[in-house]
């Protein structure tokens, strides 16, 4: 059977398809609309049958490199699929870049569990495993068609202990209004200092805030007038994704961040969305606080790479070096910012 790749320019017919395919908010219109206006291209596809029925899709973001790689194909946290054709849908995606776009490779980094058969299916499409990694593989899914009862019950008893506690703090906690989201930032930029990681600056954030809509839901806990902690999501019909989150010190001292969270998941859940992913697991004071959470962790598929050039070895060796120095600017970067501040 042949496929047929074909762009779509209508966002509306677009997200209706992702959420149909129960896709990642990371295939939705707006944060492909977000990464465009913000260094990379987009190309949104459609993948049809014989028939003419469309089986699934993929929003591919391109990002241009020196001479002579061209471009980087990306495909986050997809593509997405009718149940048992996602394989057929990627093949001809991957087509379909190579001839359009003379990407040097295609990247992707599925929302697909590591163990499953979709995964297993990748190296006969001609995809490897890679480290170039930009969303992290392991990370923990909440199933929100357990009861909330079931849900604490899977906590970790200083979790359920630190919600009851910062529950009863004077603080309100609600979704924030674009007005607000400057103290969100705020509070984001102080976060990112005593953690030293880089940030975007605002207008990236707002992009994301404006673009999505509704699919991107911030929640803060206000102490009066100010923002103490805040939790940033992004969210299809299927799935809720975090995307970031800070506290201040007082945040901190409130024990903020676990209210605050629990009442994020407990509307997630209200909305009907099933899945709630806290974004990725590293060996860190963050991931220890969302490792309470819960009893489990799950892997997601990682990185691939399908090689479309063959300049992909060349390509493939130079990245991580490239990777290396952006983050160490990013660090020095920051630290100024820092200095500045004070």
């Amino acid at each position: 059977m042949t496929l047929r790749v074909t762009p779509c320019s209508d966002a509306a017919s677009w997200n209706e398809t992702v959420n149909r395919f129960r896709g990642h908010p990371q295939q939705l219109w707006g944060w492909g609309k977000t990464k465009a206006d913000h260094g990379w291209s987009v190309d949104r596809v459609l993948v049809s049958d014989d028939s003419g029925t469309v089986i699934g899709c993929a929003q591919v973001l391109l990002r241009s490199l020196p001479f002579p790689f061209r471009a980087l194909a990306y495909i986050p946290r997809g593509p997405q699929g009718e149940p048992g054709r996602e394989l057929n849908v990627l093949d001809a995606v991957a087509d379909y870049v190579k001839s359009a776009h003379s990407a040097v490779a295609l990247s992707i980094e599925p929302d697909w569990d590591a163990d499953g058969k979709l995964v297993a299916g990748l190296p006969g499409l001609g995809f490897r495993s890679s480290d170039n990694t930009i969303l992290i593989g392991r990370t923990l899914i909440l199933d929100l068609q357990r009861s909330l009862e079931d849900l604490s019950g899977d906590m970790s008893k200083k979790h359920r202990q630190y919600i009851r506690k910062s529950g009863r703090e004077d603080l309100v906690y609600r979704r924030v209004t674009r007005p607000e989201i400057a103290k969100c930032l705020a509070v984001y930029k102080l976060t990112a200092q005593r953690a030293n990681f880089g940030i975007h600056e605002d207008s990236y954030y707002l992009d994301i805030f404006d673009n999505l809509g509704e699919d991107s839901p911030v929640y803060a806990a206000f102490k009066g007038e100010d923002v103490v902690a805040f939790l940033w999501l992004s969210t299809s019909d299927y799935t809720s994704f975090e995307l970031y989150g800070g506290m201040t010190e007082e945040g901190e001292r409130l024990r903020a961040n676990y209210a605050l969270k629990w009442h994020a998941i407990s509307d997630m859940k209200e909305r009907g969305i099933t899945r709630y992913d806290f974004n990725g697991l590293l060996n860190d004071g963050v991931s220890k606080f969302k490792m309470g959470w819960a009893k489990h962790e799950d892997q997601l598929a990682g990185t691939w790479d399908k090689p479309l050039s063959p300049l992909y070895p060349v390509f493939s060796t130079a990245l991580p070096l490239a990777k290396t120095g952006m983050r160490k600017a990013r660090g020095v970067l920051a630290a100024v910012k820092g200095r500045l501040g004070r």
